[in-house]
């Protein structure tokens, strides 16, 4: 899992563009798609296979980064008669599109998922499909496969059904703009729901002992002619949001393991030594984390919008590594099938115009609500995916990791030699005058290597030794 997002606003000076094309040429990221791809992009896109259900009265809408346009949900809420809730969750269906065998189901496999990139984004399908025909845009008729899972007063699913069908949304909305509303009271019933959903469901989470992580995006901003390091916080609307898709993966996984076919997202229960380490970054940022506290309700109990809490959020992604995707056949489902940070089955199937394996999800759960057996390409397909995923993750965490590094590299090149004030976050087994510190400001982490023993957990001065956008790495003294 990414340690952080980051992306550029405003104009990026040249050398920081030259050294982000230098990287994707040296990870061979998938550059222009083959001509036998968009074309076949462009046929599929003016003769989808649509779907017989029309839900197009369905008020849906979308919420989205504002620059967005490769839109994958939308959603519409309501109140059930007689109490709960029904939610209503539209999902781009890629398979309308693509041809199981063809040009572009093989371009698919080959990039499996979108590549981010702080200057831009290599996409996993043409932006004729993913930006265009198949993105959930508003007034734009597409299909979709349409989820219904109805919810009882305390949001716990009572039942679920998807199926195909040709949808609508209404509105394209962002994070800001859903919180301005929502906060002020003038957001409509479907939208103002949103809220109370979504806190029913944060709270059955902490019931569950799951885990969710408002980590904040690294952003590189441009003032006075000068690039600085900040975090955009997550608000409160980004984490409601997010409880839907996890509401639809969990009750993906259901119907999968019901159905005896599918594919999981698994995660192991952290190893005590990684929660060690993490206790110690607790230390190092002066973060209270008692003995018999659990880490889930420490994480519950941090604010991202402080500096120290903000770090404290990008290192606990590192209990989430080792995530990974399992296949089952004939009813012989996995033991154990849970996603640790989840806290209960769990699959990707939200995201089929950014991430191969929801395509898939998607299709076994429309069979299995049909009570269909999956078609005999995708048994054959499935097996591979795991792998095919797991290997797409690693490169896109190699660039993200590598990204980080350029960034913090080019906008410190000119600094070289000014002192800061961090804090030791890690020492390295057998060699304690080598670590990791945090710098208060701007929002780096860096290699230190001193002369003496690093003082784990406490804040000292340091000296930027190095910031070499070349070799996208930084370096720092002791001060």
């Amino acid at each position: 899992m990414p340690r952080r997002h980051i992306h550029l606003t405003g104009a990026a000076e040249a050398p920081l563009r030259a050294a982000l094309s230098a990287l994707r040429t040296r990870l061979d990221v998938p550059r222009d798609f083959p001509p036998e791809v968009l074309a076949e992009a462009a046929a599929a896109a003016k003769a989808p296979r649509l779907p017989a259900h029309d839900a197009t009265d369905l008020a849906l809408f979308t919420i989205d980064p504002p620059t967005s346009v490769d839109l994958d949900q939308a959603m519409h809420l309501a109140r059930r008669e007689g109490g709960g809730f029904r939610v209503h969750y539209a999902i781009a269906d890629v398979a309308a599109f693509v041809t199981p065998g063809g040009a572009l189901d093989a371009e698919a496999h080959r990039r499996v998922m979108t590549l981010y990139f702080p200057d831009g984004k290599v996409p996993l399908h043409p932006p004729l499909l993913s930006e265009g025909a198949a993105s959930l845009l508003p007034q734009q008729v597409t299909p979709a496969l349409l989820w219904r899972i109805d919810l009882d007063a305390d949001g716990r699913t009572e039942a679920t059904h998807v199926r195909r069908a040709l949808v609508r949304s209404r509105a394209k909305l962002d994070y800001a703009g859903v919180q301005r509303q929502i906060d002020a009271g003038t957001a409509e019933e479907p939208l103002a729901l949103l809220k109370d959903v979504g806190l029913l469901r944060e709270a059955l989470e902490r019931e569950r002992g799951g885990i969710s992580l408002n980590v904040p995006e690294q952003e590189v901003v441009e003032r006075d002619n000068a690039y600085f390091l900040e975090y955009r916080a997550p608000l409160p609307a980004d984490g409601w949001n997010a409880q839907i898709s996890l509401l639809t993966g969990m009750a993906a996984a259901d119907l999968m393991t019901a159905a005896g076919t599918g594919i999981l997202r698994a995660l192991p229960t952290a190893p005590d030594g990684a929660v060690a380490r993490l206790r110690r970054t607790a230390k190092a940022l002066g973060i209270d984390w008692p003995h018999h506290v659990p880490y889930a309700e420490v994480i519950r109990s941090l604010d991202p919008t402080r500096p120290a809490h903000a770090a404290f959020l990008q290192e606990c992604t590192t209990l989430l590594r080792g995530a990974g995707y399992t296949v089952f056949e004939n009813g012989r489902v996995p033991d154990p099938a849970v996603h640790a940070a989840v806290a209960a089955a769990y699959t990707h199937c939200t995201a089929p115009l950014r991430r191969l394996v929801d395509r898939y999800a998607g299709e076994l759960c429309v069979a299995a609500v049909a009570g269909e057996d999956p078609p005999e390409w995708m048994r054959v397909a499935l097996a591979a995916l795991p792998q095919e995923m797991a290997d797409g993750t690693r490169r896109a965490n190699t660039i993200e990791r590598e990204c980080v590094d350029l960034v913090e590299a080019a906008l410190l090149k000119d600094r070289v030699g000014e002192l800061f004030d961090a804090s030791v976050v890690d020492v390295k087994d057998n060699e304690p005058a080598i670590g990791t510190v945090q710098l208060e400001d701007p929002a780096v982490v860096g290699r230190i290597e001193g002369g003496t023993d690093l003082p784990l957990g406490e804040r000292m001065r340091v000296r930027l030794t190095r910031a070499d956008p070349g070799s996208a790495k930084v370096l720092f003294a002791p001060a």
